[in-house]
C-alpha cells in the first residue's frame, strides 16, 4: 500500500511504464512556495494557457508543482511519489491569483480523495486561495478481482470489466508498493 508520512498518503506512479520514460529533471513541473512563484510563473505563459487547468503534483516534501494541462503528472512529478495530483485552474479575484477549479484527476496516481488535506496544505503554504475541497472528486479503485483500474461513478462500487465488487476503501497501489 501507498505508506503514509507525517503530511499525508505518498502515492507512487501506478501509470504506463513508457510514461515515466518521459521524465527529465528539466521537465519536472514548476514548484510553488508562494502567490509570487505563482505570478513570476503564470506572467511567461501565454493567455490561452492561463485559460486552461494545469496539471498538478504536490511533491512528497509538501510543495504544489504546477505544469501545463498536457503534461504527464509523473512528468510534473520528477516520477517521485506525491501527496496529491489532479488538474487546477486559476482566476483573478481582486487582484490576486485564486484556484478556480481543482481535481484529484490523475490517471497515473489515482489519488484519494483524502488528499486533498495535502493540497490544500501546498497551496495555504504558498498563501494561494482556494475551494473548500476538491470542486470535482473522482473516486479510483482497483477490482480485486481482475486488477482493472476503475473509476467510480455515482457510488456504484462495481468493476465495469467484470461486475465484481470494488472495496470502498482506497486500493490502487496494491499491496508491496515499499515506498
Amino acid at each position: 500500500m501507498a505508506s503514509v508520512s507525517l503530511l499525508g498518503r505518498r502515492y507512487r506512479y501506478v501509470g504506463p511504464p513508457d510514461l515515466r520514460a518521459l521524465v527529465r529533471p528539466e521537465a519536472e513541473g514548476r514548484s510553488i512556495h508562494s502567490a509570487a512563484d505563482f505570478v513570476d510563473w503564470a506572467s511567461a505563459l501565454a493567455a490561452v494557457e492561463l485559460a486552461e487547468p494545469f496539471t498538478f503534483v504536490v511533491d512528497s516534501a509538501g510543495v504544489l508543482r504546477l505544469a501545463p494541462r498536457r503534461s504527464e503528472h509523473v512528468v510534473c512529478a520528477g516520477g517521485g511519489p506525491v501527496l496529491g495530483a489532479g488538474e487546477m485552474s486559476f482566476r483573478k479575484e481582486s487582484g490576486q491569483w485564486v484556484v478556480g477549479e481543482v481535481s484529484n484527476q490523475s490517471t497515473g496516481y489515482c489519488p484519494d480523495i483524502s488528499s486533498w488535506s495535502a493540497v490544500a496544505g501546498a497551496l495555504d503554504a504558498a498563501g494561494i486561495e482556494h475551494p473548500p475541497g476538491f470542486t470535482c472528486e473522482v473516486v479510483f479503485r482497483r477490482c480485486p478481482a481482475c486488477g482493472q483500474l476503475n473509476i467510480v461513478r455515482e457510488e456504484d462500487f462495481i468493476c465495469a470489466l467484470c461486475d465484481e465488487a470494488l472495496p470502498r476503501e482506497w486500493n490502487v497501489d496494491g499491496a508491496g508498493a515499499g515506498l
